[in-house]
């Protein structure tokens, strides 16, 4: 028997599997990343839609560098500027002293300083009309006064009933209820130091006259609520304009109606 007859006979066996094999992590880290990617654009259009200029601008600066390059203030010669590790106790320190304020800065300042001032007509309307829960007007005066809130400032109309008038007929004398009004808001006008505009309307005559008064009685009534003001209490400095409309601009839609004799007193705004 030949030595081929003797060997061991080898059974291999192939083992096939069905499916796809295992194609490792790899996709999960790039879905991971899309992921991440499509939320930080929904916020960056989230952030875009909800903030102001103002905030965009300082989210831009917070991730903007800050490093600054040459900004010392503290005055000397060298590679460092005058600073050396003794310079806290030999030179005076180095900052941003000298820099102007950023105008970021400046505006956040002004909007804030206009918010404050908003709210403080505000207030005073609230008092006026008795929304904040206290009045300090009377149910008489009352009746006389309407408030509104504008660009210009804030607007408090003043003005003639069938049954009760500001000023005598005609003419440009204030009357008791007048002076009870003027005396009122002359405590109001304490709350706040807003420049004062007093601006006269009167109401249209039912005829055509030769010479048209309504000028001058609106001007002259404009005159008499301003002089009022001051004697209570009102500083003179803080009138800006005294003016007569005439009937130019009435209240309401009848020319002719007791309602256009008005005085309209402003606080205005401050220019900024």
């Amino acid at each position: 028997m030949s030595a081929h007859a003797n060997a061991p006979v080898i059974i291999k066996k192939v083992k096939k599997v069905s499916g796809e094999g295992h194609h490792g992590g790899a996709w999960k880290v790039a879905y991971a990343d899309f992921v991440t990617a499509m939320m930080a654009f929904f916020m960056l259009m989230w952030l875009l839609n909800a903030t102001t200029e103002n905030q965009r601008k300082g989210l831009a600066d917070y991730f903007s560098p800050t490093i600054p390059m040459v900004r010392i203030s503290g005055g000397g010669e060298g590679a460092f500027g005058g600073d050396s590790v003794f310079t806290q106790e030999t030179l005076a320190h180095s900052g941003h002293g000298g820099e102007p304020r950023r105008s970021s800065d400046a505006d956040a300042d002004e909007a804030g300083s206009a918010a404050q001032e908003a709210a403080a007509l505000e207030g005073v309307e609230d008092v006026l009309t008795g929304n904040s829960g206290e009045s300090m007007v009377s149910d008489l005066a009352r009746r006389h006064i309407i408030t509104e809130v504008t660009d210009e400032g804030l607007v408090i109309s003043i003005f003639d009933t069938d049954t009760e008038t500001l000023f005598k007929k005609d003419g440009a004398a204030p009357t008791l209820l007048a002076v009870e009004i003027v005396e009122m808001l002359s405590e109001v006008f304490g709350l706040v130091r807003n420049g004062i505009a007093v601006e006269g309307h009167v109401a249209a005559q039912p005829v055509v006259l030769a010479e048209n008064a309504s000028w001058e009685l609106s001007a002259e009534r404009a005159d008499a609520l301003r002089r009022l003001l001051e004697e209570t209490g009102v500083p003179a400095d803080r009138m800006r304009r005294v003016t007569g409309h005439a009937d130019r601009r009435p209240a309401v839609s009848n020319p002719m109606a007791v309602r256009n004799n008005q005085i309209e007193l402003i606080l205005l705004r401050s220019k900024r």
